[in-house]
């Protein structure tokens, strides 16, 4: 996800092509809206080299999910945040990587899994176990950091890791919903920097420990 519009592969091949353009257009009119003629358009292939690679267009929308997901991982490992000692710092550089994806239309900062599982999650239960494989592993990535930051900040509540981490991508995913609404990434940015808050009042970590952190405190 180097840039708004995706660009994932360097080969250039039809299956590469057809890809990107269901990532591109399921993301901008929903998958009920696209077509596979639409996606042959955007494409640039021909319905011969659609049903050569995929069968269906469930079968696309699977294959697009599992590349939006491996995409989606590299980019987060490469990610600046992971330089921060501190784990709290780690979880509050990953919201604030977060808010540099921003940018653009929301149909090209919204999450093609969060947006596939709203319209589909009852009707194609394949493409939904996909959806909630790489939301859930947005989550995990960060129940280490957080709970390495529970131990460290000693905090003992009946909330766990996992469930903050949840908590974290349900804001998000929101957020994405509301800046479709409003036709503004405005307010994703705002509930990122109210859950961000609220991760700073759950650690509650003292302002001289967060001043020598390497990370800038407070809302962004």
């Amino acid at each position: 996800m180097s840039s708004n519009r995706l660009e994932l592969s360097a080969s250039g091949g039809a299956r590469s092509k057809l890809l990107d353009a269901a990532i591109s257009v399921i993301r901008e009119k929903g998958y009920a809206a696209t077509s596979v003629d639409a996606l042959c358009a955007e494409a640039g292939v021909t319905k011969g080299a659609f049903f050569h690679h995929f069968p269906t267009k469930d079968a696309i929308a699977l294959a697009a999910v599992g590349l939006w997901t491996e995409i989606s991982e590299a980019r987060f490992a490469a990610a600046p945040y992971h330089q921060f000692d501190d784990p709290l710092d780690r979880i509050l550089g990953y919201l604030d990587f977060r808010k540099t994806m921003l940018y653009g239309t929301s149909a090209e900062f919204s999450c093609l899994a969060g947006m596939l599982a709203q319209e589909v999650s009852g009707t194609h239960p394949e493409i939904r176990r996909a959806c909630d494989a790489c939301i859930g592993g947005q989550a995990a990535s960060l129940d280490s950091d957080i709970a390495e930051a529970m131990k460290l900040y000693h905090v003992r509540e009946s909330w766990t890791a996992e469930s903050l981490a949840l908590h974290i991508q349900a804001v998000l995913q929101g957020a994405y919903i509301l800046a479709k609404v409003q036709d503004s990434a405005e307010v994703a940015e705002t509930s990122i920097d109210h859950v961000r808050r609220y991760i700073e009042l759950l650690f509650d970590r003292p302002a001289s420990l967060a001043q020598v952190s390497g990370h800038t405190i407070g809302p962004h």
